[in-house]
């Protein structure tokens, strides 16, 4: 694909939408809007300007520019990303969301809040308990990613077992598409069967289809209580398949969540505390939220079912060590190696203990150092890939992607998919490519050539669509 360079007429135009200052060209802020949190520079890319619109219409305004001049447009929320997926591959302008950051509406008698694209979703969060309530979507990255983000890619996190994804906590979007119409989709209903369901289709679709510039999402009664516990196991299997026990039971947690024995001696190291446990420590937490009257026989269920699966220590855990623990995860390898292949694959919960033995016999093969933490009541886990100091990356490069094509083989034998919350963005997509079913992959490049037909918007993302 090939686009208009941007020329001094066009950025004085888009100048013109959003003013001169908010139109950056400085060679440090091109730098840094050109990544997301992959570290490695191979996917970097330089934008040509990067814009920073403050309402509906100036993005739709830039998007019809985008059209007549012919340059592409990538959105961007918090740049916290792990896909690649607001990386401009093909120069053009990045978009940042940031100004875009007010919580226009929070309403405790309709149980829903009306917000920006560049909120925080932390910001959110709090916001809602401060009233009582409760929003459920809660990645990890809470503290610094935004609520477009987290809609453009299906954000999961830490209660998507008991609440659902991003997708789940929807009620209506007002999104701006690729030839600058301003449409709504959705609306603030518990059931409706009108048409195609629109906010379902730009949930997830990575900024392909559209530039969502506000959100109408749910909000719940905030829980009565909440308990945490942490039940560490001798080996990861026993761990990670107790979460199918749980479930298979008719318990209901908030989340599931697994750290291996590597990764808990990484996170003991950049936090620089012990974390309970001995030797041969495999972590799950589990959350539990509810009435009193709910907890008690829950909490004896989860004890009863740990024990049967083998737990060495069943802990009423902290609920701030705890979280500060699993949510240090991403920093905590960072601080190993700022080179990590990082997997998001999803398989069907009661084949998790099945595919963790495939991992390990993969990385003994191909001499992979590895560091592992998962949603696993969803079925959602995250393989890091260390690149070692003394390695050449080309020789470490070569093993993750013979690693590569083994693991998703596998992966996609026993019902999985390359990505559980994370998108395919850039980083995934020649993957996406080779194991996406054809006639399903077709469907979406219609779907795109329908809505984009310039390809101005977050060109090169999920697919390449000249292929």
């Amino acid at each position: 694909m090939t686009y208009q360079k941007l020329t001094e007429k066009t950025l004085k135009k888009l100048a013109s939408i959003v003013g001169e200052e908010f139109v950056r060209t400085q060679p440090d802020v091109l730098q840094t809007y050109s990544h997301d949190e992959v570290s490695d520079t191979t996917y970097h890319h330089l934008p040509e300007a990067v814009v920073f619109p403050q309402s509906t219409e100036e993005i739709a305004a830039i998007i019809k520019l985008a059209n007549v001049a012919h340059f592409p447009v990538v959105p961007r929320g918090g740049g916290t990303g792990l896909a690649c997926g607001a990386v401009p591959l093909y120069g053009g302008v990045v978009l940042s969301t940031e100004r875009m950051d007010r919580i226009l509406a929070l309403d405790p008698t309709g149980l829903y809040a009306i917000v920006e694209p560049g909120v925080r979703t932390a910001d959110l969060q709090a916001a809602a308990a401060a009233k009582g309530l409760f929003y459920a979507g809660d990645p990890c990255s809470s503290d610094s990613c935004c609520i477009g983000g987290n809609i453009a890619t299906n954000a999961g996190g830490n209660r998507a077992v008991k609440y659902g994804t991003t997708r789940h906590q929807i009620y209506a979007l007002t999104v701006v598409t690729p030839t600058g119409d301003i449409v709504q989709t959705g609306a603030r209903l518990k059931k409706q069967s009108t048409g195609y369901c629109l906010e379902q289709l730009i949930a997830g679709s990575e900024g392909t289809l559209g530039i969502i510039t506000q959100a109408t999402l749910k909000l719940l009664p905030r829980p009565k209580q909440i308990v945490d516990i942490l039940a560490i196991f001798p080996t990861p299997t026993k761990a990670i398949d107790t979460a199918a026990c749980l479930l298979q039971a008719g318990l209901l947690p908030t989340c599931i969540e697994f750290m291996d024995e590597p990764t808990l001696r990484s996170i003991e190291a950049y936090l620089h505390e012990p974390l309970p446990g001995k030797d041969k420590r495999n972590y799950v937490i589990i959350e539990m939220d509810g009435t009193e009257e709910e907890m008690e026989p829950a909490l004896e269920s989860i004890d009863t079912i740990c024990q049967r699966q083998g737990a060495t220590d069943i802990l009423v855990a902290d609920y701030k060590k705890i979280w500060r623990a699993r949510k240090a995860f991403a920093e905590a390898v960072r601080a190993e190696s700022l080179l990590v292949s990082k997997e998001d694959v999803v398989v069907p919960i009661e084949k998790q203990g099945e595919f963790f033995h495939i991992i390990a016999d993969l990385a003994h093969k191909y001499n992979l150092i590895t560091r592992i933490a998962g949603h696993i009541g969803d079925g959602n886990i995250h393989l890091n890939i260390l690149k070692p100091a003394e390695e050449s990356y080309l020789t470490w490069q070569k093993r993750v992607t013979e690693n590569q094509t083994a693991l998703y083989t596998a992966l996609y034998q026993l019902g999985g998919r390359l990505s559980g919350e994370h998108g395919i963005g850039a980083k995934r997509r020649d993957l996406m490519e080779r194991f996406t079913d054809p006639a399903t992959l077709a469907l979406m490049k219609t779907i795109k050539k329908a809505l984009d037909p310039q390809y101005v918007l977050n060109p090169g993302k999920i697919f390449d669509i000249s292929k």
